[in-house]
Parts: structure tokens; sequence; C-alpha cells
């Protein structure tokens, strides 16, 4: 018998009575304790926080929105714990218990989210909570979510704000993190078909899920997750599935012209606001927030830009990777956004001077890469016929050159983006350059 066989969820997953529908073509098992957490009016929140922000400026179809994306989440859980609970190096570790709070923090891996969290984020500002562990604040003793958890599930809000934040050397719990957040988790799992899906680009959807989760087994260490010899292919796919999406789409020059403008404005205006209460607005209310904080301010027409009527986005004056221009490429790299912003600043007075015009500090943005970097994809394969695992990297020509360079580095670019009533009249790009430069090393 299954180890896992008792969960109510995952008996379910073999029939299709009680199934909610998602795409793409997902029959989603649908508990009565499934349905009460959905019910709550923390996750039906996630309704209106769109999964991919300022994407639908550039991909209409980007409107799906972080409720949808949890389904999956929770899903994928399910199909994880099925395949790995034949393994009994996991089922040992990882009672029915542990693997119901692990269900649990699959839908609720994102609870924690805000509006636009990402760009957010990634101005690292000192009173910011990470999103994790915001999660808290919709899992306290009076609000109903945590009411359900307890009741009807016999799992406890620490319990899970312990799987998406907690460090520990307790193998249970580290096998149930790598679930949820490592190089082959169900959020990927989901996220790159979800938004590939509704980007209605095919580069997310081109790797082989069933058969990744298929392969699916416990490392040698024990607290994590490898691949079998036989999803290598897969997990190929995966890895190059994922470096387009970045590249394509997440990192697509427009989005981050848009991100960069919403970071910008954001920045401008984050100390008039009460982070904790904008945290937990839905999206609409967010955008309505920030369009009043900005009324007024030059930040205004970013704002306008991104939220009203007319569609206004910055244009690419300059772009920098590891292969063109890496001194400039690097030194912007590594720069904290309130240096960002200063040099920003100083490079709009460079180029109004240059060029005659009088141009406002949000006339001109650098979008540069977050200091911190995405995890790389760092699998081990195994090989039963030898008893052996072998990262994948050494076995794959294809993930081992594109690991030669920083993932981040290959994707992401710095750029230099202009309001597009003035790129027009912007100078030469050569002269661009030594101005960029120049700004750059004053301030660094």
């Amino acid at each position: 018998m299954h180890p896992y066989s008792g969960i109510p969820e995952i008996a379910a997953a073999t029939h299709a009575r009680g199934v909610v529908r998602i795409p793409v073509e997902q029959d989603i098992p649908f508990t009565d304790r499934v349905r009460a957490v959905v019910d709550t009016a923390e996750f039906q929140r996630l309704r209106q926080i769109t999964q991919l922000a300022l994407t639908s400026q550039v991909y209409p179809g980007a409107t799906h929105n972080r409720f949808e994306h949890a389904l999956g989440v929770y899903h994928n859980a399910l199909r994880y714990l099925w395949q790995l609970g034949h393994d009994d190096r996991f089922s040992n570790v990882v009672s029915s218990h542990d693997a119901e709070v692990l269900i649990v923090a699959a839908l609720l891996h994102d609870i924690g989210h805000w509006p636009f969290c990402h760009p957010i984020e990634d101005l690292a500002l000192a009173e910011m909570p990470p999103h994790e562990a915001f999660a808290a604040e919709f899992l306290g003793p009076d609000n109903q979510l945590t009411e359900v958890l307890q009741e009807q599930w016999n799992v406890q809000p620490a319990e899970v704000v312990e799987v998406l934040t907690g460090v520990s050397d307790d193998s249970s719990l580290r096998l149930r993190q790598s679930i949820l957040s490592g190089p082959i988790d169900i959020d990927k799992m989901d996220y790159l078909n979800r938004d590939s899906h509704h980007c209605g680009v095919p580069y997310g959807r081109n790797f082989d899920r069933q058969r990744l989760i298929s392969s699916l087994v416990v490392n040698d260490a024990g607290d994590g997750l490898a691949i079998s010899s036989k999803g290598r292919t897969a997990a190929e796919m995966m890895v190059f599935a994922r470096y387009v999406m970045f590249s394509e789409v997440y990192w697509h020059h427009a989005v981050r012209s848009a991100t960069t403008m919403f970071a910008r404005a954001f920045y401008e205006v984050h100390r008039s606001l009460d982070l904790k209460s904008v945290f937990r607005l839905t999206e609409p209310e967010m955008i309505r927030q920030l369009c009043e904080a900005t009324a007024g301010t030059a930040a205004q027409q970013l704002t306008d830009g991104l939220f009203q009527s007319h569609r206004r986005l910055h244009k690419r004056l300059a772009e920098y990777g590891l292969f063109q221009q890496p001194d400039l490429y690097r030194l912007l790299r590594q720069m904290p956004y309130d240096s960002l912003v200063a040099c920003s600043n100083q490079l709009a007075e460079r180029l109004a001077e240059h060029s005659g015009l009088k141009l406002s500090p949000v006339d001109v943005l650098i979008d540069a890469p977050p200091v911190h970097r995405e995890v790389e994809f760092k699998v081990d394969i195994f090989y039963p016929s030898e008893n052996v695992y072998r990262p994948l990297k050494t076995v794959s020509p294809i993930v081992d050159a594109m690991s030669k360079t920083s993932f981040d580095d290959s994707v992401k670019r710095v750029r230099i983006c202009v309001a597009g009533d003035v790129r027009s009249q912007m100078p030469d790009r050569r002269t661009v350059d030594e101005l960029v430069h120049a700004t750059v090393q004053e301030i660094s």
C-alpha cells in the first residue's frame, strides 16, 4: 500500500470526482478541506494579484493570477508525493502528517505575495520583509485561514511557515523544502508551463513534465531531490525552457522597461506609504494608492504611463551584457538600488546638458539585475545500474555549456531606458556609452 494513500487529496487524485479545472486541461482534486482553504478571504485575495504583473503590457494574455498558479502548484505537490512515496528513503522520514503540511504549504506558498512583489523585493528596502515571511500576516490567530488549518487539517500555521521559511537540519523539512523551492520544484514546474500558455509562447512548455516527475528520487545526502537517469533529457529540456522564458519573456526589454518604471515610482514614494498595510492590498487597490501617492510629483509620469488610459513606456537607449561592455555591465550589475537611482539622476543631467533638452530625473532610468541571483539548476542524476549519483552538468553537454556562465549573466541585461518622447533626440550610441561610463565611475 502506498504510504500516503490515506491522505484524502492523494486518494482523490485517482478519480475524476470532486475536481476543479484550470488551464491547461488539469483536473485538480478538490476535497472539502481544500475547498475550505480556497474559500477563505486570505486565499481569495490571490484572485486579484496577477502572476506576471507588468508582463501583460507586452504579452496581453499574461493576466492570469496567483490563485490559479497556487492550485497548479498544489496539484504538482500531489504528483510529487505519489511518486516519492514509492521511495522508502523518502517515506521513512516524511510522515503522512508531514506530507499534509507540504500539501497545505503548496496551496499557500504565495499567500504572502503582495502585488508587484518581485519588482518591490528587488529594491531591497531595509523595512521590507521577504514575501515568504509575510505569509505569517495571513496566518495569525484571528484569521479564518488559521481556523480552517487547525480544525480541518490538524495543521498549525507555524508548521506551514516553517516549510516556507525555516532553516533546519531535519531531513523531513529539508526534503519538503526542496520540493517547494529547488531546481526541480513544484513551483517552477507550474509557472514555466502556465506563464508560457498565457503569454502565447511555446518556450516554457517544451519539456516533458510527466517524465521528469516519474524520475524523481531522493538525492545521495537524503536531504533533497535527484532525478533517475531516465529523466535526464527532460531535465535538460527544463533547464533550457527556463533559460528561454527568462530571455524572451521575463527579461524582455519592454517588460523590463515597464518594470523599472514601476520600481522607480514605488521607490520615490515608498517612505510615505505604510508598507505593512500596502502589502495586504489587492493589485487594483495598490495601483490606486500608488497613483495617489505619485500625483503631483515627477513620478506621476511613470504611473500615468503604466496605469492610465494612454500607455507610454520608456524606450531602450542602450543595453549592456556580459559580452557587450562587460566592465559597465559588472559595475551596474552589482549596484544597490539607491546607487542606481543616483546614477540615473546623474546620467539624466549629463544627457540633458549634451542634448540641450530639459529632462526630469525620471526621464532616464537604469534597469539592472538585482544584487541577489537566481538559483542555479543544480541537480544530480542517479544511475541505478551503477548505484551512483552524478551532477547533471557533468553528464549533459548542454547544461555544462550553460553553467560556464552564470544563469543571471546569460539572460539578464543592464538597460538604459528613456522617456519615449525624447528617445529620438538622444545622442549617438558611442556618446551615450561615454556618458554612462563617466557617470558610473563617479557614482561607484
